[in-house]
């Protein structure tokens, strides 16, 4: 009776090992799929990406209508004018208009290279230089350019006259042109004393 009962359970184990193979098989194949549509969409992404050049350090993108603005605020900048005949100082609180959420993290990723920059230029500046509608525009214009160079962006703006030296020249001949992600740069208050 043990031969009987042993002869009809191995029919059944080989069964059994079928499936496994077939499941095996099933699987196998579904990986391969998987991972041939997984190339294929990496593969189209990265065209996509060199299409829109998608090396750049900052991508610009367009907005849709109706989005509201994107600001970064940037901590008020407190500095000694480059006045000789008296002490003088400026308070100035600055925020920067952007393309979009994205391009504010990559600014607040900057933002010690950025206040930098900013910093030094205020220092050069003197009374006379930010009083006037024009120097404030010009300022404005010089701000949007040093954060630029913090973010290794080449704007298309030439020398502001800020003090650029030779060796920012060479820097720049490295960078991609990128369209720069600050739309606006905004004066949020303005004390000079």
């Amino acid at each position: 009776m043990a031969t009987a009962a042993t002869a009809a359970e191995a029919p059944k184990s080989g069964g059994g090992m079928k499936k496994i193979i077939i499941i095996g098989a099933v699987v196998a194949l579904v990986v391969v799929i998987g991972g041939v549509a997984l190339l294929m969409y990496m593969s189209n992404k990265a065209k996509a990406e060199d299409a829109d050049g998608g090396d750049a350090p900052v991508a610009q993108v367009k907005k849709k209508a109706g989005e509201p603005p994107v600001f970064v605020p940037l901590d008020a900048f407190t500095v000694n004018l480059a006045d000789k005949e008296i002490d003088r100082f400026a308070q100035i609180g600055v925020t920067l208009q952007v393309t979009d959420a994205h391009a504010a993290e990559d600014i607040k990723a900057y933002m010690p290279a950025i206040r930098s920059n900013v910093l030094v230029l205020l220092s050069h500046k003197t009374s006379a230089d930010l009083l006037s509608v024009e120097g404030k525009e010009k300022l404005a214009d010089e701000v949007k350019h040093q954060a630029n160079i913090a973010m290794g962006i080449e704007d298309d703006s030439d020398d502001n006259g800020d003090g650029d030296t030779g060796a920012t020249t060479k820097k720049k001949k490295k960078r991609h042109a990128v369209e720069s992600p600050i739309s606006q740069v905004l004066f949020s208050s303005f004390i000079v004393q």
